[in-house]
């Protein structure tokens, strides 16, 4: 971008400021003072920009902008990132669908959480092994002449 002179941005700050007045007044006819001074405050930022060196700096920061987007858009290594990273992704999504669907060997036992038990499993209405509270109600049940 082409340098922009200290002149060129007060002038823009005091045209921006002005324009900003011009409103300030047209809103505190509508909506009233409260609004109206809120326009005004708006309306001042850009001359305090502009003698502050603020202005320049956002112009500048603008640019920069622009020239590192413009470099990306139109750089070949750019877009080979950019495909490499999308090969990333749906290799990720590739291996996620293929954990999900393999399931675990027969061989290999299912996790317990810690802390929890496994599951009762019966063998012929017989209680599992060392399931003392199943032992104790089949007794009830058949003190009472059920099962």
């Amino acid at each position: 971008m082409a340098p922009v002179d200290s002149a060129t941005f007060q002038a823009l700050g005091l045209t921006l400021t002005l324009l900003g007045l011009v409103i300030g007044v047209r809103v505190w006819r509508r909506r009233g003072p409260a609004s109206g001074l809120r326009a005004f405050a708006w309306a001042l930022l850009p001359l305090a920009a502009a003698m502050t060196g603020t202005l320049r700096l956002g112009w500048e920061i603008a640019g920069a902008v622009v020239d590192w987007a413009v470099r990306l858009a139109f750089s070949p290594i750019v877009w080979a990132g950019i495909v490499l990273a999308g090969m990333s992704v749906a290799l990720f999504v590739v291996s996620g669908l293929v954990r999900g669907r393999t399931s675990p060997t027969p061989s290999e036992p299912e996790p317990v959480a810690p802390g929890s038990t496994p599951a009762l499993q019966r063998d012929r209405g017989r209680p599992a092994v060392g399931d003392d509270d199943m032992a104790d109600i089949e007794t009830l049940l058949k003190k009472h002449g059920i099962g």
